[in-house]
C-alpha cells in the first residue's frame, strides 16, 4: 500500500467511476483498475461494489475512504512543513495587533510584506493588550503591535514608531486654531475617550491626570473612528 494507492481509491470513491477517476489522476483506466485490485487483495476487502452503471463504496469501503482522506492530508502537511524549512517566509505569520492600530497600520503594512514575502500568509488577530499578551505568551499568535510600554516574561519588545497624542476638537471649537494645548486644560472639557482596558486609554489618563482630579465629564467610545465621529458631530 502507498499513498498513490490511496489518492486513486479516494478518487474512485468521489467520482463514481474508474474512467473519471483515472482522468483526475492522470493515469489509464487500466492501471487505476489495477492499483484498487491490488489496495483490495492487500486489505483483503471489497471497497467499491461495481456495477455496468455505477460504483459505489461499501459499508468498509467508506470507513477505509474516510481514513485514506485523513492519510493523504497529513501527508500533504508534510511536504508543507518541509517547503517552510526551505524557506522560512513561507510559513504563516499570525500577527496580534490592538484594536486602536490596526485600521491605519494594516493598510500599509501589507502590501510591504506581500512585497517582501509573498508566499506568507498573513493571520490577523485584533484584540485588546491584555488578550494579545495571553495569545503572545501561549504561542498562539507570533508577534503582537502594542503600545508601550509592555513587558512580558520571555517576550522581547523591540520599539517601531512614536505617535504624539493629538486633541480633535469640533472645526467651530475655540480651541480649533490652536497649535497646542496645555493638558490641564482639559479638565474642564467634556472628553471622549477610550473605554477602559484600551492601553491608548491609560496613557491618555497618565498624561492628563488632571482629568480624573477634578471630575471632568469623561465618555467613553470604544474605537478612536466612533469617538473621532462624535466629536466632529459636536456631542
Amino acid at each position: 500500500m502507498n499513498l498513490n494507492d490511496l489518492r486513486y481509491a479516494v478518487a474512485v470513491a468521489r467520482e463514481r467511476n474508474f474512467r473519471r477517476a483515472a482522468e483526475r489522476c492522470f493515469v489509464t483506466q487500466p492501471a487505476l483498475s489495477l492499483a484498487i485490485q491490488k489496495l483490495e487483495d492487500e486489505l483483503g476487502v471489497r471497497l467499491f461494489e461495481r456495477s455496468r452503471t455505477e460504483v459505489s463504496l461499501t459499508e468498509v469501503g467508506s470507513r477505509v475512504i474516510e481514513q485514506a482522506q485523513r492519510v493523504l492530508e497529513e501527508a500533504g502537511k508534510i511536504s508543507e512543513i518541509a517547503r517552510r524549512g526551505q524557506d522560512q517566509l513561507a510559513g504563516p505569520l499570525k500577527l496580534g495587533v490592538i484594536y486602536t492600530v490596526g485600521p491605519y497600520l494594516l493598510p500599509e503594512l501589507i502590501p510591504i510584506l506581500h512585497r517582501k514575502a509573498p508566499h506568507m500568509p498573513l493571520e490577523v488577530e485584533e484584540n485588546l493588550t491584555a488578550q494579545l499578551d495571553v495569545l503572545l505568551r501561549t504561542g498562539r499568535i507570533d508577534a503582537a503591535i502594542v503600545a508601550l510600554p509592555f513587558e512580558a516574561p520571555g517576550v522581547s519588545v523591540l520599539a517601531l514608531y512614536d505617535e504624539p497624542f493629538a486633541v480633535v476638537v469640533p472645526t467651530e471649537h475655540a480651541w480649533a486654531k490652536r497649535t497646542s494645548i496645555r493638558a490641564d486644560e482639559l479638565a474642564g472639557e467634556k472628553v471622549l475617550m477610550l473605554a477602559s482596558g484600551h492601553c491608548f486609554s491609560n496613557q491618555v489618563a497618565e498624561a492628563c491626570p488632571e482629568l480624573q482630579r477634578r471630575g471632568g465629564e469623561i465618555l467613553q467610545g470604544n474605537s478612536l473612528e466612533t469617538i473621532r465621529n462624535m466629536v466632529a458631530s459636536g456631542l
